[in-house]
């Protein structure tokens, strides 16, 4: 289906026009290893085996969170659940979805295992994109493939249960079979997609790593610290500055975007509001954008990847990632945040 974005015309895959009963019949003679049961992993596996796909998974079992969590997902040890060595031996299509540090770490032990025909499949082009820095080098005798979800591991699950879907982008990287784009489409289908729009490798993991630092993760959890303290600065309640700052864009205002546009959403607040807002908007882009170059620049570059290669790879990386997320959990905001989520309709009369 072909979308005109004001002058820009995209390719987009619905599943209207790619079927699951067609996914279906393309995957029907291949074996689908997911390597890495963590973020992305559950998620994808268990939306390919409620569609009838022949899913197995490949997991460290020495990592024994994610190793029971595979179990107390149905999958078996020794029949649908392996090392990720043996899945990938296994397997036709090898979904490579561990953290980005540990397909770095993994690839010698997965690279002696891919056989001719093959598809390593991505949700990330990191590896790819810096295989100067990762050493991850796939061999010519594979197809390479991606589908990135937009979204977490837990929205590409639930909106799959909620029949809705998520909207994913697709690449190639490399077509041996001459199969390529099928396989990846296919696989994007089963994962649960509602649509999938075109990109490469490079274009998908800029993009990404720009998206998470900036406006989807990074900044948006640094406006909310920076607007909050200000209120509490000049003598706001904590409930007050939270309520202005988070409650109501999360449970209002962000789902009026969500339906029809940040107009919408502008066309349905207070004339005072649309005001300011249009009136302030542009000071605010005009902050941000050097930030953002300088953000993207860094991408880029490949010194975000150097620091995430470095910092995620140390063994004490998850007791570290613990901390900072403890200071983020306990800091007055976020439990100003739990205090006034336990005042949400749907938790009265729950226990706190």
């Amino acid at each position: 289906m072909k979308l005109d974005f004001g002058g820009s015309v995209e390719d987009v895959v619905m599943r209207e026009e790619f079927p699951l009963k067609k996914a279906q019949e393309i995957l029907k003679s291949e074996t689908i290893a997911v390597l890495g049961y963590g973020v992305q992993g559950p998620a994808q596996a268990l939306n390919m085996r409620d569609n009838g796909v022949n899913v197995i998974i490949g997991q460290r079992p020495e990592e024994k969170h994610y190793w029971q969590k595979a179990i107390d997902d149905g999958f078996v040890p020794g029949k649908s659940l392996f090392s990720l060595e043996e899945a990938t031996q296994r397997a036709t299509i090898i979904q490579y979805l561990i953290s980005d540090a540990g397909q770095m770490a993994q690839w010698p032990n997965i690279k002696p295992h891919l056989k001719k025909g093959d598809a390593l499949y991505f949700s990330h082009g990191f590896s790819i994109v810096y295989k100067e820095q990762t050493k991850v080098i796939p061999p010519d005798f594979v197809d390479v493939i991606l589908v990135a979800p937009k979204g977490s591991g837990a929205s590409v699950r639930a909106n799959f249960q909620a029949g809705s879907g998520i909207n994913s982008s697709y690449a190639i990287f490399q077509d041996f079979t001459g199969k390529a784009k099928d396989r990846c489409l296919a696989v994007g289908i089963v994962i649960g997609s509602g649509y999938l729009f075109p990109t490469t490798f490079e274009k998908e993991v800029y993009s990404d790593l720009t998206g998470e630092r900036g406006v989807l993760m990074g900044a948006l959890a640094g406006m909310f610290e920076a607007q909050y303290n200000i209120l509490r600065k000049n003598g706001h309640s904590p409930s007050e500055s939270f309520n202005e700052t988070v409650e109501e864009l999360t449970q209002s205002l962000i789902r009026l975007v969500s339906e029809k546009g940040m107009d919408w959403m502008y066309a349905n607040c207070s004339t005072t509001a649309q005001r300011g807002a249009l009136d302030w908007k542009g000071k605010f882009r005009k902050a941000v954008e050097p930030v953002f170059e300088d953000l993207y620049d860094s991408v880029k570059t490949g010194k975000e990847t150097e620091i995430v290669l470095r910092v995620n790879g140390a063994p004490d990386y998850r007791e570290k990632l613990e901390k900072e997320l403890s200071e983020m959990r306990n800091s007055e905001m976020w439990k100003a945040g739990t205090a006034v989520r336990s005042l949400r309709p749907e938790n009265w009369g729950k226990k706190k």
